[in-house]
């Protein structure tokens, strides 16, 4: 009996201390992958102002506002923007603007990262690139990881040129589980960017990419949000592709393809 009491103990233990602190166990902003590479695109770095007054830095390359589509970058949930420049090199051989953000209490920004916080540094992105005359139709959208669950937020019920999700996730709730089988995730998580849920109210062109051997995310969520998403619909699923993708030539050739058929 006085086991049983322990264990019982324990596990509640466990319960409180996950609650209190699951936003530190799924928010990284220090964490520093993918560092030492050299920007060798144009960029300027500006302020975006939210609604709730937290003021974003970004990065923004304008290439031909006109000609060309503006891809608006979400990254994930840990690092920096510079985590992220070997990813962006690749977009100045492509026919695109882009602007990339980081999250509110990443990369010197302000404030805590919370979902509804997220949506709103997402929306403000769209609302600042809205002032220099775009509108929906010109903006593709681009979620990486955790960044899906804000691209698939604000691609529901409205008409982006395009969509793209990089190693995305059906739900917070089912990706948690994975790491934590015996927790009860669906009572106790806050954030749960319900992505299996709004995917259906996506009606624009939307690639999705995953890679076989994700250790995070597993590849089945990802094969599962294709197969939930509504024509038209392109992916690109590699073998051999951990959670950060490669960015060889053969993904951005898919990038590619799918940009230009935007068009």
């Amino acid at each position: 009996m006085q086991l049983v009491s322990i264990i019982f103990f324990l596990y509640f233990f466990v319960l409180v201390f996950l609650y209190l602190y699951q936003r530190n166990l799924l928010y990284h902003p220090n964490e520093n992958n993918y560092s030492g590479n050299k920007v060798s695109v144009d960029i300027k770095k500006v302020k975006i102002q939210t609604s709730d007054d937290i003021e974003l830095l970004g990065w923004y390359h304008e290439k031909n506002l006109k000609d060309y589509k503006t891809l608006v970058y979400f990254h994930g949930n840990a690092g920096s923007l510079e985590n992220r420049i070997h990813k962006l090199n690749h977009f100045q051989d492509m026919n695109i603007n882009f602007l990339i953000i980081a999250w509110r209490g990443f990369s010197g920004n302000s404030g805590k990262p919370t979902e509804k916080g997220l949506y709103e540094d997402g929306k403000s992105a769209i609302n600042w690139l809205a002032k220099k005359g775009l509108n929906e139709k010109n903006i593709i959208l681009y979620g990486e990881s955790l960044g899906t669950g804000v691209a698939t937020h604000l691609a529901q019920n409205n008409n982006y040129a395009g969509i793209i999700l990089e190693t995305p996730f059906t739900s917070m709730v089912e990706a948690a589980k994975t790491f934590y089988p015996y927790i009860p995730i669906n009572l106790l998580l806050k954030d749960k960017f319900e992505n299996n849920k709004k995917i259906k109210n996506i009606n624009s062109p939307i690639m999705v990419m995953h890679g076989e051997i994700d250790q995070i995310v597993p590849f089945s969520m990802g094969k599962k949000i294709f197969e939930m998403a509504n024509e038209p619909k392109y992916s690109y699923f590699t073998k051999y592709d951990n959670h950060m993708m490669e960015f060889d030539e053969k993904l951005i050739l898919a990038l590619k393809s799918f940009i230009k058929s935007l068009n």
